[in-house]
């Protein structure tokens, strides 16, 4: 989404941090609800800038819970998602609207457990590693991490699975850089894939200890290392019984 000038930019900025610091703060209460506004309150343009941007993490507190994703959110996601639609093919590069069509359906999918969505088939897959080489792809995997998230997949996730060396190598080549936003993002993706029993080449609580340490108090970032956490508190759960009925 375009922006005036650095006036605006900044308290778009600002937005998104904020509504990240409240989702961050329902997440590490146990799975509630952000409060994302104040009951019969007028969302300000910035705060729905915010909400798009967040989209599917918004619901973070209630998917790692196992708990269906809250109306209210719902609500305010699909405002955003109205008032900032999905900008044309001719408004962004390719490679940024192939981010932002994986963005969009994971908040649809999402959407879709709630009356305010419908769902929607995956876009097209993204090239994977060995087309377009894994530094760039892991870069490209940053920049969905939120599709890191429980009931989502697709082939996204099914990329993640079968190259986790790549996303390794992805962090830590983003730690070395100092580019602790995209190693967070990576180590949630690393989290995920752990959470689904995929054998992982890099220790990753370490790397999110190492980036807490580091890194700059975002709340952005600090929400990618909380379900990242969360994830890899799934993989260290006894697996479930395979002969339970459905398995």
């Amino acid at each position: 989404m375009p922006f005036a000038g650095t006036p605006l930019r900044d308290e778009y900025a600002a937005a998104a941090d904020q509504v990240a610091r409240r989702t961050l703060d329902a997440l590490r209460g146990g799975g509630g609800a952000a409060a994302l506004t104040g009951p019969d309150t007028a969302v300000p343009r910035p705060t729905l800038a915010a909400l798009r941007v967040l989209g599917a993490d918004l619901f973070t507190p209630q998917l790692l819970a196992g708990a269906p994703p809250d109306e209210p959110t719902a609500v305010l996601l699909t405002e955003a998602r109205r008032v900032f639609p999905t900008p044309g093919s001719a408004a962004a590069p390719a490679d940024a609207a192939l981010v932002i069509e994986w963005q969009d359906w994971a908040a649809e999918q999402v959407l879709a457990r709630t009356p305010y969505g419908t769902g929607a088939p995956p876009p097209a897959p993204p090239p994977g590693p060995e087309t377009v080489g894994w530094q760039t792809w892991s870069v490209r995997m940053a920049q969905l991490s939120v599709l890191a998230l429980p009931e989502l997949d697709g082939p996204v996730h099914d990329a993640a699975r079968a190259h986790t060396l790549d996303l390794a190598r992805g962090a830590v080549r983003s730690m070395l850089r100092r580019d602790l936003p995209t190693a967070a993002r990576l180590a949630r993706w690393l989290a995920w894939a752990g959470a689904e029993g995929r054998p992982l080449q890099l220790e990753v609580e370490p790397v999110l200890e190492r980036i807490r340490l580091a890194g700059n108090g975002s709340a952005r970032t600090g929400l990618e290392l909380a379900v990242a956490r969360r994830l890899l508190d799934r993989s260290s759960r006894p697996p479930t019984d395979e002969r339970s009925p459905g398995r």
